[in-house]
């Protein structure tokens, strides 16, 4: 059996949607978890398919492509959270309104823009909403700027790239790709068994990533706001509150109320759904991931979660500059973006909960399955339980968190109660996992350190 089969038999498929370009007798579906995953034909996987999928390659991890891909350039340096890279920023743009319309500080939007802008893509391959109604969001093909502007904004939502694949093997072109950090090794691997989309493919702009969702996120969201789950239309995931800090924002939802269409503003921390240490709604393939800055990316874009940063509540990114034509892009632009230079490890702080989940948390989950005699990825980290027993309680209560999340969703679907049904079905397993998270001997910890400084005058 191939790794692929082991992949989507085993839960680990992440629904990227290569494997379908490079085998057609592979499809994809929406599971009924709100989650696209890959549907073999009547025969097994084709060793090209087998290739190209991000969680089945053993051999080219990220380490392996990041090398091939950056590790003979001029300057280049490697960090075990980063990746390799040449640059690290903070920053934002100052131009033509790209830091209102993103999540953050419009970083990636911006450099997708000045690509098409200067001529050296065509088109750009970023998620869109959806024309087809039965989903929010997907892959689309921009070819100006202005199209680009309507895919602002990250999507925590499921999406997958086979159309946009087939779509770029069909039409010459320069293109480039927004994606997160599976996605964009997914294309790398395609690349290294497709020369028509190494050729055409020229540009990779990663984006740090926590974790993907599956639909059930969205319309938790949009259903506690008040909107009929039957009558939801779609979610922006990242409305800025104005006067707020950047870690506080919010959500808009569009449905049907009453017959009337209307859009409801919420902040996520009136939500119950919205913690991203819950993990509710994971693909488990995320589980088993160890790459958050989209290592394989020519430059990586993301939120910069620190305290100096998050006090500015227009957005700030984090940026990771692996390539030498991103670096000339940020030079030749540099007065339309402020950007300040930062380390390798205030990166890393700023994913700094992330990275501790897909580090230690993913050797942790690779023994776990070891010891149960269960097949699983090959990843960088080594399976180990070497961590305090406290963690290794918030790992395990995290892990069923995730599964009690889509089996309350669907209690909430049959019940009248609706999304509270959803929170009375997880109290239990959240107080579970709150009480693993803070054990009386760290609380205990916690308040003796408290008194020290409070004795010393600190």
């Amino acid at each position: 059996m191939k790794d692929i089969s082991r992949v989507i038999e085993g839960g680990y498929c992440i629904g990227c949607g290569v494997c379908p370009f490079a085998d057609p007798s592979i499809s994809m579906v929406m599971d009924d978890d709100g989650r696209y995953q890959a549907k073999p034909g009547a025969s097994e996987p084709s060793d090209k398919a087998n290739a190209c999928c991000p969680f089945a390659n053993a051999q080219l991890n990220e380490d392996v492509l990041g090398k091939r891909l950056f590790g003979a350039i001029d300057g280049v340096r490697h960090d075990s959270a980063t990746g390799y890279y040449l640059e690290n920023y903070a920053g934002y743009v100052t131009a033509d309104g790209y830091r209102d319309r993103g999540s953050s500080g419009g970083m990636v939007s911006w450099l997708a823009a000045k690509l098409l802008e200067t001529g050296k893509v065509d088109a750009v391959l970023h998620v869109k909403p959806a024309k087809d109604e039965s989903v929010m969001y997907e892959f689309c093909v921009s070819t100006s700027v202005e199209e680009l502007k309507e895919g602002a904004k990250s999507k925590y939502y499921p999406i997958e790239l086979s159309e946009v694949l087939q779509y770029v093997a069909d039409h010459e072109g320069r293109y480039a790709i927004i994606g997160i950090p599976c996605f964009i090794k997914a294309m790398r691997l395609v690349e290294q068994e497709d020369e028509i989309i190494a050729a055409r493919v020229c540009y990779h702009l990663g984006l740090v990533c926590g974790h993907l969702k599956s639909t059930f996120f969205a319309l938790s969201e949009a259903w506690e706001s008040g909107i009929p789950l039957q009558d939801i239309k779609m979610v922006d995931f990242r409305y800025k509150l104005p006067g707020r800090k950047a870690t506080d924002y919010g959500i808009q939802a569009t449905g049907v109320v009453d017959g009337k269409t209307v859009t409801v503003t919420k902040p996520t921390r009136e939500l119950s759904t919205t913690n991203w240490g819950y993990g509710y709604f994971k693909y488990n393939a995320c589980e088993y991931c160890d790459d958050v800055l989209a290592e394989t990316a020519d430059i990586t874009c993301g939120d910069a979660w620190l305290p100096q940063y998050a006090k500015d509540g227009q957005g700030t990114n984090v940026v990771v500059v692996r390539s030498l034509e991103m670096k000339e892009l940020l030079e030749r632009f540099a007065d339309e973006i402020h950007l300040e230079p930062i380390s390798a490890d205030v990166v890393a702080q700023s994913q700094g909960s992330g990275l501790r989940h897909r580090r230690e948390g993913t050797s942790y989950r690779l023994y776990l399955k070891d010891q149960a005699g269960e097949w699983r990825p090959t990843k960088r980290v080594k399976p180990s339980n070497r961590i305090p027993h406290w963690r290794k309680a918030v790992y395990k209560e995290r892990l069923e968190l995730v599964r009690q999340s889509f089996i309350g969703f669907h209690l909430a679907e049959r019940s009248p109660q609706g999304m509270q049904a959803f929170n009375e079905h997880m109290a239990p397993y959240l107080k579970r996992y709150k009480s693993a998270d803070n054990p009386w001997y760290r609380r205990v910890g916690k308040k003796a350190k408290q008194l020290v400084r409070r004795v010393l005058g600190k």
